[in-house]
């Protein structure tokens, strides 16, 4: 089967548990405001290749991986090509490499559903704290990202939350307390990520000849990201 990537990163460390062969798909149906790789978005861009390339390629780097480490499938957004991530992780499996989809969760059909089966981790992007937040600044309901977790719940996948903290945008106590809140409701809940908001994408934004939405706001401290979600932490759980 064949796909289209944007890029791999054969020692990747930020993208899951362990080292990781992190493959970056191609192709993006949302327009995030703070989004840092626009060069993902176009579904005919970057380079066509198949799952054998793909899966040659990881168990060269399996050495690397330890008892925690694996593949990490992220994006662009991954669910639009699910099939191929499914057959991809399929493979993995059979080798005992351990699977993760970094996802917007925003997509959902039988062929995502096919793929959570063979889903080891989840790192689910959990964007905005309101809908209208969401409509505004990322291009689609709040609903579907929380029907994506109703799914790895009822699935029992384990799940990272992630969510990019923009000065003034996320970065309200309030709002990431209740993003902490959610592990009340949601067992598969294993960790919550707050991610600095960073700037490095500026270039690409002007090479394509494209606004920066968020270009005008600060970078987020990183000291102010942890004192932010040591205010809001229950403790990870296991």
């Amino acid at each position: 089967m064949q796909g289209r990537i944007h890029s791999v990163q054969t020692l990747g460390t930020v993208d899951g548990p362990g080292v990781r062969f992190v493959l970056f798909m191609q192709g993006c149906p949302l327009r995030c405001r703070f989004c840092h790789n626009p060069d993902t978005w176009d579904v005919a861009g970057g380079k066509e290749v198949s799952v054998d390339d793909i899966v040659a390629q990881v168990t060269r780097y399996r050495a690397y991986f330890g008892k925690d480490g694996g593949l990490t499938v992220s994006g662009g957004e991954p669910l639009l090509q699910s099939d191929f991530v499914c057959e991809l992780f399929t493979r993995c499996r059979a080798l005992g490499i351990h699977t993760a989809l970094d996802t917007s969760g925003c997509i959902w059909n039988e062929r995502v559903a096919r793929l959570l089966n063979v889903t080891d981790l989840c790192l689910l992007d959990h964007k905005m704290p309101t809908d209208e937040a969401y409509r505004t600044n990322i291009g689609c309901s709040i609903d579907a990202p929380m029907h994506f977790l109703a799914e790895l719940e009822a699935r029992g996948i384990p799940t990272w939350i992630r969510r990019v903290i923009v000065p003034t945008v996320t970065d309200g106590e309030a709002d990431t307390k209740a993003l902490y809140a959610l592990r009340d409701s949601f067992r598969c809940i294993r960790k919550i990520e707050l991610l600095p908001f960073r700037k490095l994408c500026t270039t690409k934004y002007e090479q394509m000849g494209i606004p920066f939405p968020f270009g005008h706001l600060p970078p987020a401290n990183a000291a102010a990201v942890e004192a932010l979600a040591a205010a809001s932490e229950k403790k990870d759980r296991i």
